[in-house]
C-alpha cells in the first residue's frame, strides 16, 4: 500500500481523532468540485493508492470526515471539508536499530536516535518511524517532535509531551535560542584552516531530496573546529546557528570534506539503498537550552559516540 504524497499528511491528535498503533490520520482537504463521489476524488487526488485500497479502508472505518463521520464508498462529494483517513505500509520491514529513551517528565521526551531511522512517518516508513515507536511505547498519543533531524543522522531528539507547549519550544528553535553540537568524521585537510565558519545560501535542488549551495543571501550558518585527526580523517565539531535542510552536510560537501558514507552529498548516481553496515558518520550529539515552561536550563548528551579508525 503506498503512502500519500507529503502536503496532505498532517498529525491531527489536536482534532481529538485517536491513534491507531501509535499512528494518527492523516487529512486532506476537499475543494470546491464536481466528483461523483468523495471515494472518486480521493482516487484522482492520490494516483498512487488504488480504488480497492480506499474502500478497504472504508470498509473499516478507517476514512472519516472533520465531524467524525465515516465516508462510505458512495458517499456523494461536498467541497470545503477535511477527510481524515489512517493509512498503512505493506509489508513495512523492520529497522533492526532501538531508540534510547534519556528523559522523560511531563513536559518533555529526549530520545537517542539510531542511524537509519526516520523522525516522523514518510514515504515508506510508518510503523518504523521514532514517533510512531515512542507513541505504541510511551502510550503518549499527543506526543510530538518538536525539532527533527535526518534519518541518516543519530542522535538527540526532543519530543514535547503537551501539545499546547509544542509551540513555546518550537519558538526557541525559530529563534536560535537552543545550543546545538553535532559530531562529524570526514576527511582530512592540513591545507584548511579550523576553526571556521561557513555561511552561505542553501535552495532545493535537484532531485528534490537534495539541497544545494546557490547564489543570493546567506541563510545558513555552521561553525566547524576540528577534535580529533587520525590518517586522512579527522573527528569535527559542528555547531548549526540556523536549521536548514541537510545544512551540515551540504557545508561540509562545499569544503571538499563530505561526511563519511554520506550516499546524497556529494551526489552519487542512482543514489544507492541503505546499507546497514556504512551509517552516515554525523552525531546530533548535545542540546541546551532554557525551558520555556519550566524556565530551568536543559543540558543533554548523546551517549552514542562516533571514532576514528586507528592512524596506520
Amino acid at each position: 500500500m503506498r503512502a500519500a504524497s507529503a502536503p496532505a499528511r498532517a498529525e491531527s491528535a489536536a482534532h481529538g481523532f485517536p491513534t491507531i498503533n501509535g499512528v494518527g490520520p492523516s487529512c486532506v482537504g476537499l475543494p470546491t468540485g464536481h466528483w461523483p463521489t468523495i471515494t472518486d476524488f480521493l482516487v484522482e487526488r492520490f494516483p498512487a493508492i488504488t480504488r480497492a485500497v480506499w474502500l478497504d479502508r472504508m470498509q473499516h472505518g478507517l476514512v472519516v470526515d472533520e465531524f467524525g463521520a465515516a465516508v462510505t464508498p458512495e458517499r456523494a462529494y461536498q467541497g470545503h471539508r477535511r477527510v481524515y483517513y489512517y493509512r498503512s505500509v505493506d509489508k513495512e520491514a523492520r529497522i533492526p536499530f532501538d531508540e534510547v529513551l534519556l528523559f522523560q517528565d511531563e513536559h518533555l521526551v529526549l530520545v537517542d536516535k539510531p542511524h537509519f531511522l526516520p523522525v516522523t512517518p514518510s514515504g515508506r516508513y510508518l510503523q518504523e518511524t521514532l514517533l510512531v515507536r515512542l507513541k505504541n511505547r510511551l502510550g503518549i498519543p499527543g506526543l510530538s517532535p518538536i525539532h527533527r533531524i535526518d534519518r541518516e543522522t543519530a542522535g538527540l531528539v526532543l519530543f514535547s509531551v503537551q501539545p499546547q507547549e509544542r509551540g513555546a519550544y518550537q519558538d526557541l528553535f525559530r529563534q536560535r535560542e537552543v545550543s546545538k553540537h553535532y559530531e562529524a568524521i570526514a576527511p582530512w585537510r592540513a591545507d584548511m584552516s579550523f576553526p571556521r565558519v561557513c555561511k552561505s545560501r542553501i535552495a532545493p535542488g535537484q532531485p528534490f531530496f537534495r539541497q544545494c549551495e546557490a547564489p543570493g543571501p546567506a541563510n545558513s550558518e555552521t561553525h566547524i573546529a576540528v577534535l580529533e585527526v587520525s590518517g586522512p580523517l579527522a573527528r569535527y565539531g559542528l555547531s548549526p546557528v540556523t536549521g536548514k535542510k541537510h545544512q551540515l552536510r551540504v557545508h561540509m560537501n562545499a569544503l571538499g570534506l563530505p561526511i563519511v558514507n554520506d550516499r546524497v552529498y556529494p551526489p552519487v548516481e542512482p543514489t544507492p539503498d541503505d546499507d546497514y553496515r556504512y551509517p552516515l558518520q554525523l552525531l546530533a550529539q548535545a542540546i541546551a537550552f532554557d525551558d520555556p515552561i519550566t524556565g530551568k536550563p536543559r543540558q543533554f548528551t548523546s551517549r552514542r559516540h562516533l571514532s576514528l579508525p586507528p592512524s596506520l
